[in-house]
């Protein structure tokens, strides 16, 4: 059975189907393929929202954007502990879980001055995951304080609805963010199908950490960078950090390609694209997104 398949729309399916699923060449995605994303982009965006908003669903054109979602739950103050909130898309039959993301320029200088390294995931929110899969420890220490909240969040939002599937969302640090949440979900509801869609996510985790994501979810992670956004390659491989597979990449003529493998070398990807940090773009950070800009 393709488990995907009761989360999507029939377009989102077909994308999954092509492009996910069958990786063998990178491909251009159609219009039809595209858009089936901007649900999930307004989503991300809408992670940047005060709780107070997302609570009621009342944050502005984000919210619009997706005008039958039933919030259950919102948390976080936006300084110590990232905007949450967890819902339910009748649409898109799925549950929404959604992680705010950071400032760019605050997080470039975050990820790259050093002050980082990677350690092995909590077994009692990871259970049985093998000590070798190790994550950036900020990551991972951020999204401990969440994780409880947005199991229990899931779990009521699953059984109001008699849902089976999850789809993780968020941006920047809410992508990296949503990548561990998506481990954390499987691990800790197995019965149930969690995706995961995310935009400029940096590198999480290490090699184990990318393979072990490419097995537990396979063809059920999707990252997508926009043109010579610097965030995504950072940081770097030659600290033993590596992207897991899933990777779409915006070009600056908005075609979006899906590049195949962990960190694909094609310049038509980004870690091609942006071979260093010295030609990225910050101000490519926040989109657009097939016409949509990440922010509340």
């Amino acid at each position: 059975m393709f488990r995907v398949k009761s989360v999507l729309s029939f377009a989102f399916v077909g994308l999954v189907r092509a492009v996910v699923v069958q990786r063998q060449a990178i491909t251009t995605l159609s219009s039809t393929q595209i858009d089936a994303f901007a649900p999930f982009t307004h989503f991300a965006s809408a992670a940047y929202c005060n709780p107070s908003t997302t609570r009621n669903w009342s944050c502005g054109a984000n919210c619009d954007a997706n005008p039958d979602f039933q919030p259950v739950a919102s948390g976080g103050d936006g300084d110590i502990t990232q905007f949450w909130f967890v819902g339910f898309s009748p649409s898109l039959s799925t549950v929404i879980v959604a992680h705010q993301g950071t400032d760019a320029t605050q997080f470039f200088a975050d990820l790259t001055d050093l002050d980082f390294f990677l350690e092995p995931l909590n077994p009692s929110l990871f259970p049985g995951i093998p000590s070798s899969v190790q994550a950036h420890n900020g990551f991972a220490r951020e999204h401990a304080r969440t994780a409880p909240g947005i199991l229990s969040a899931v779990q009521q939002t699953l059984s109001a609805h008699g849902g089976s599937s999850v789809t993780v969302v968020g941006h920047s640090l809410g992508a990296a963010l949503s990548l561990l949440d998506a481990v954390f979900l499987s691990l800790q509801l197995p019965n149930v199908d969690v995706n995961m869609v995310g935009y400029a996510m940096p590198r999480v985790g290490n090699q184990d950490f990318a393979n072990f994501v490419d097995s537990q979810l396979s063809g059920l992670v999707t990252h997508i960078n926009n043109k010579k956004d610097p965030i995504p390659t950072i940081p770097g491989i030659f600290f033993g950090f590596h992207h897991p597979s899933g990777e779409i990449h915006q070009q600056d003529s908005g075609e979006w390609d899906a590049c195949p493998g962990q960190d694909n070398p094609s310049n038509l990807c980004i870690v091609g694209d942006v071979p260093n940090i010295f030609v990225g773009k910050l101000s490519d950070h926040v989109g657009p997104y097939a016409g949509i800009t990440i922010g509340c």
